[in-house]
């Protein structure tokens, strides 16, 4: 279907390159035309959308979740990281089933759609079941199945996840691509990780992991290893392959300078962070050394929502906090995080993240007709600062509308809720009571 859009196009392009009354043209899934509706050269439209109080944006990149992790959320808060996971979390992941992981991912894929966010990278297990979700939700994600070097079972899980490669990669027309996903350097040894890379090496795929999220990580590796998480990567190989590394917030101007140099992606979560009291990973410093940064919610157990519009706004307010710096992480650089820049920690800046004749259409449609957008001064500042995901009217992903209206067109989204409320009374039982005394 031929498809134009109007409103106000904001293409990630450059700071300069807004356009007010601006029109994009998508044919056969793609982006054909970026500009003024009088360079359209006979486009006739099947379908017009969007109008002058519109934004137009790519669609978000959730650079680093755990979807099926929704089926916890708001169950086990106000604790520290390894304390959340050891007595909370990993008890009640091993008595997840596989039904369960589909049904928190189709969750998440609502979530998110509904928010703007077209694209997500997701580490967990029961892949298969994940990638069912993606693909009936009409997203398209990075997949990698989780893997824990000191379990009995690392072996068997680097075998499912070639595995997993070998059925997914490149499926549901494209939208799907897939990773290797070792957890992190403290449940993954020197030797599992060199196994890793050389999978990854050999599958031609990069790797997801989790890097320096903890003061206490960050100490306990270099007492045992003699270096930092990220030098631990590094003398492993493992940062030869295309490496998404989630987290890096208690990194040095050392490990800073190797992440740049060996050209490995960073997903920033400051949310969860902020939540788990990990800390405020250097930004501006991983900027300024030239690393690639996406933006993550993380899973929502930790966050607890899915919204990378929220995240935008606590990424720039927090930098500029913490370097009690007004200046130090802009808007635009905000934006650019959670759409470009995702895009290429994913590697598919090439594909998506920005506007441009050529890419795929991902885009997402925000209605700018409500009291928090006026007046109309700057819609970056407002996307950044003020927008929710309630504002987010239309969401397009490969060229297929679906989210239309602030309704998702894909799933049916009453069945999702009913199912997921079976799932957690499995899990859990009812919901927790906290006294209020």
């Amino acid at each position: 279907m031929d498809i134009l859009i109007k409103g106000t196009v904001i293409p990630v392009t450059g700071p300069g390159e807004i356009l007010r009354d601006g029109v994009v043209a998508v044919r056969d899934g793609k982006i054909v035309y970026v500009g003024r509706p009088e360079g359209l050269n006979g486009f006739t439209p099947e379908r017009v959308i969007g109008g002058a109080e519109t934004a137009v944006l790519p669609g978000l990149v959730n650079a680093h979740t755990h979807a099926a992790m929704t089926l916890f959320r708001s169950y086990a808060d106000d604790l520290p990281l390894m304390d959340w996971l050891k007595e909370e979390i990993w008890p009640l992941e091993n008595r997840l089933e596989a039904a369960d992981v589909y049904r928190g991912t189709i969750l998440a894929c609502v979530e998110m759609l509904l928010g703007g966010t077209t694209t997500f990278a997701d580490m967990y297990f029961f892949m298969n079941e994940v990638a069912a979700a993606v693909q009936e939700s009409g997203m398209r994600a990075s997949l990698c199945r989780g893997l824990i070097g000191v379990a009995p079972n690392a072996e068997e899980a680097l075998a499912e996840s070639r595995e997993f490669v070998a059925a997914w990669h490149g499926k549901a027309g494209g939208r799907i691509s897939c990773m290797l996903g070792p957890h992190a350097p403290y449940t993954c040894p020197p030797e599992y990780l060199k196994k890793v890379a050389a999978a990854a090496a050999e599958l031609g795929v990069g790797i997801h992991i989790h890097v320096a999220e903890t003061r206490r990580e960050t100490a306990d590796i270099l007492k045992q290893y003699g270096c930092s998480p990220v030098g631990l990567l590094n003398v492993c190989g493992l940062l030869d392959a295309p490496v998404l590394a989630a987290h890096c917030v208690h990194v040095s101007p050392a490990d800073i300078e190797i992440l740049a140099k060996k050209g490995t992606a960073v997903a920033h979560n400051p949310e969860s962070n902020m939540k788990l009291g990990s800390g405020i990973a250097p930004i501006t410093d991983l900027l300024d050394a030239g690393v690639t940064i996406g933006l993550g919610t993380d899973g929502a157990a930790s966050n607890n929502n899915l919204d990378m519009l929220e995240e935008m706004r606590s990424a720039a307010l927090l930098q500029k906090a913490a370097r009690e710096d007004p200046t130090a992480l802009p808007a635009y650089k905000a934006l650019q995080m959670a759409t470009i820049g995702g895009a290429r920690a994913l590697g598919m800046g090439e594909m998506i993240g920005t506007i441009e004749t050529g890419k795929r259409a991902d885009l997402i449609l925000i209605d700018l007709r409500k009291p928090h957008f006026y007046p109309p001064h700057d819609v970056v500042a407002h996307v950044v600062y003020a927008a929710r995901a309630s504002d987010v009217r239309t969401v397009m992903v490969d060229g297929q509308v679906v989210v239309d209206g602030g309704q998702v067109l894909t799933v049916n989204v009453e069945t999702v809720l009913d199912n997921i409320r079976e799932s957690a009374l499995r899990l859990v039982g009812r919901p927790r009571e906290r006294s209020l005394l």
